[in-house]
């Protein structure tokens, strides 16, 4: 990507995005995300083909409404990309930083956590929530 691609990306996190650590199934630990939900199939192809990641299509809730989208990144692509943007990011900026230097210090490679390092991730989970509240 390019500077003003980055900054542009990181304008649409701030505004429609979600920058957390959350986890698919209960029996797994809080993983990185970065998500944009929104209508607009095109533009979240556009940060697919700049970022890569998945987009994926969401249920109406009423007939009514419009079509829905999600793109995501998860795991180390999502820190990787968060590095990437960190610098262009207002809102979502300290969640960014926190996940992108400490989630690597509290997560244990082989998925075996102390009681210790596991307290200190579920700390950092929580803290990012406090972050993602409005």
């Amino acid at each position: 990507m390019i500077e003003v691609e980055k900054a542009y990306i990181a304008g649409i996190i701030d505004g429609e995005g979600t920058v957390s650590l959350n986890r698919r199934r209960k029996n797994e630990t809080h993983t990185p995300n970065v998500s944009i939900a929104n209508n607009n199939l095109v533009m979240l192809q556009w940060i697919q083909s700049k970022a890569g990641g998945l987009i994926c299509s969401k249920k109406k809730r009423l007939a009514h409404h419009n079509n829905s989208y999600a793109w995501s990144v998860r795991q180390d692509r999502a820190i990787d990309f968060l590095n990437e943007i960190k610098k262009y990011l207002i809102i979502k900026k300290q969640q960014a930083e926190l996940i992108t230097m400490e989630y690597k210090k509290v997560t244990h490679r082989a998925g075996k956590y102390t009681p210790e390092l596991l307290a200190k991730k579920e700390a950092l989970v929580e803290n990012i929530r406090q972050l993602n509240q409005r």
